[in-house]
């Protein structure tokens, strides 16, 4: 047993140190920080900083973050996830454009930042954001009207008129023209922007978009005042000048899921007058009855998925007959309504799609292989019926139930 010194942490390696110290907090590493100079050093350390949370710790105030900005953050941070005072009793401002200027600086590789319960209404634009930013999430925030705009109207371009005025100004002002052409750094280069129950985000907020020239997917999630009209005004379409709308936006996610009895703008109904490079579509919640009816109109949609609703099969296979480019079709915490025969369907439409249902019946009596029930289906029947309308189309299921009727 006298083979067996008892040793103290100076012993580890750096290395390990550090792996142990990446399990602790923004606080406790602050507060690690203090033991002694070695460990103040290496709680320095930007492996540390990649990743830095901050929503867990409450009563975060400006002069908070100007200490670990100043004090440990760098070049390594990754992702920022912040808690503002929206709801706290402090108040006050939060984020300041001297702070962020500071944090575009200091932090030029930031990519991801995520604001949580944030008074932004003091900032004039989201210009003032790092630029090295590529996902912007926004949750339970409020903005200022002009917040997206991609040029705001600023004393900058007060005295850019000016010095135009002159001829040395004029030559000044081409050559300031030249180096910011699409692409260069002066301009928004979010690719992804997700908006999570912002009541203040509206139409108008959505037209500022327009000017986004990266931003390939769009996640709006419980977006109250977002209108059909604003929706349909902002979809990709062949205009006069050529290509109009978000143009590179691939991926559009609609949802609502909150607050009961508010009044329902179904803003996925501006879908319906079609969307030109839209592959991936994601509906949630009350939006998904309304975006069914329009998804038919997307020519080069691909993916689809269905979230937080209740549906039938008679309304799943009603909107995907006329959706053959399918590559896949997901459901998400679906609540399926049980399997109804009607004796008597009245138009065409249903004729059709008895047929389908004879089809998906006739190709269930041919194959083997699909009598054996699966018990991850909700529903097999569904299943087999959309085997038979889009069959290269890969169908998943997570965390769905079939619905009870009390009788």
């Amino acid at each position: 047993m006298d083979e067996f010194k008892p040793c103290n942490l100076d012993y580890f390696p750096e290395n390990i140190l550090i792996d142990v110290l990446s399990y602790l907090s923004v606080r406790e590493l602050v507060r690690a920080g203090r033991v002694c100079k070695r460990w103040k050093r290496l709680v320095k350390d930007q492996r540390l900083w990649r990743f830095v949370d901050l929503t867990a710790w409450k009563g975060v105030t400006s002069r908070i973050l100007w200490l670990l900005l100043r004090q440990y953050l760098g070049c390594g941070l990754r992702c920022l996830r912040l808690r503002g005072l929206l709801l706290s009793a402090r108040g006050g401002t939060f984020l300041s454009e001297s702070w962020l200027k500071a944090l575009s600086t200091k932090c030029p590789r930031l990519s991801k930042l995520y604001l949580l319960h944030a008074d932004l209404r003091s900032l004039p634009s989201c210009q003032l954001l790092p630029p090295s930013l590529q996902v912007l999430e926004l949750r339970g925030c409020e903005l200022p009207r002009e917040f997206f705009n991609q040029t705001p109207t600023s004393s900058a371009s007060s005295q850019e008129r000016a010095e135009a005025t002159s001829s040395v100004g004029a030559q000044q002002q081409r050559r300031d023209q030249k180096g910011k052409r699409p692409g260069s750094p002066s301009g928004i280069g979010i690719e992804r922007l997700i908006l999570n129950n912002v009541p203040s985000f509206t139409d108008q907020h959505l037209q500022s978009l327009k000017s986004w020239e990266r931003l390939s997917r769009l996640e709006l999630r419980d977006t109250f005042r977002v209108t059909a009209n604003g929706l349909r005004s902002c979809a990709t379409k062949d205009g006069t000048c050529g290509v109009e709308g978000l143009s590179r936006l691939k991926y559009l996610e609609i949802g609502i899921t909150g607050r009961q009895g508010y009044q329902l703008q179904m803003a996925s109904l501006g879908l319906g007058a079609g969307w030109l490079g839209l592959e991936e579509l994601s509906l949630g919640g009350k939006e998904v009855g309304p975006g069914l009816l329009c998804a038919s109109r997307l020519k080069d949609l691909k993916c689809l998925c269905l979230w937080a609703c209740t549906l039938s099969e008679m309304q799943i296979v009603r909107s995907c007959r006329m959706l053959r480019g399918l590559c896949r079709l997901e459901f998400l915490d679906v609540i399926f309504q049980p399997r109804q025969c009607p004796p008597v369907v009245e138009g065409e439409g249903g004729g059709g799609e008895e047929q389908d249902r004879e089809e998906a019946a006739g190709a269930d009596s041919s194959n083997d292989e699909n009598k054996t029930p699966d018990k991850n289906d909700p529903i097999p029947s569904l299943r087999r019926s959309l085997a038979v309308l889009l069959p290269s189309c890969i169908l998943v299921f997570t965390n769905c139930s079939v619905q009870i009727n009390a009788e």
